[in-house]
């Protein structure tokens, strides 16, 4: 699995119903979580990632230091599926997606992210899984990772 993690003051996304736009899911402050899945990914990746986005300490302290974790500054987590993270562009012009895992594979992992960070008592929106999405996004600091299980 791969993620890009973005701190936020905010964020939201919006998928395409049929050419109404409509809101899947948005946050406050916390962690904007883009995540890809490859066809080696299991059910114990997807249950380390939501673990490490949970602890993970990218949140200032008072002395202006990131030290404080997801879990300890009570941020929102917005997870969205993102194949695309997969994409390949070293040969050519146009990228390849055949490192990134089908659907029917890739949901079910994207789902147990969510519930294991629900379990950890993380509030947690999400994208809309198979459908045009539009990210918006105010990154804090800004603050981006790149992290890979």
């Amino acid at each position: 699995m791969r993620a890009v993690i973005q701190r936020v003051t905010r964020a939201r996304v919006t998928f395409d119903d049929g050419g109404e736009w409509n809101e899947a899911g948005a946050i406050g402050p916390g962690l904007c979580v883009l995540v890809g899945v490859t066809h080696d990914d299991t059910p114990d990746k997807a249950k380390k990632l939501a673990a490490k986005l949970w602890k993970l300490r990218v949140f200032d302290d008072a002395d202006g230091v990131m030290n404080v974790s997801t879990a300890d500054a009570g941020g929102e987590v917005l997870i969205v599926s993102q194949f695309t993270l997969y994409g390949d562009a070293r040969k050519g012009n146009r990228p390849t997606w055949i490192d990134a895992a089908k659907p029917d594979v890739a949901e079910p992992l994207i789902e147990l992210v969510v519930e294991e960070l629900r379990a950890l008592g993380a509030t947690v929106a999400t994208g809309r899984f198979r459908t045009d999405m539009q990210v918006e996004l105010v990154n804090d600091g800004p603050s981006t990772l790149i992290h890979e299980i």
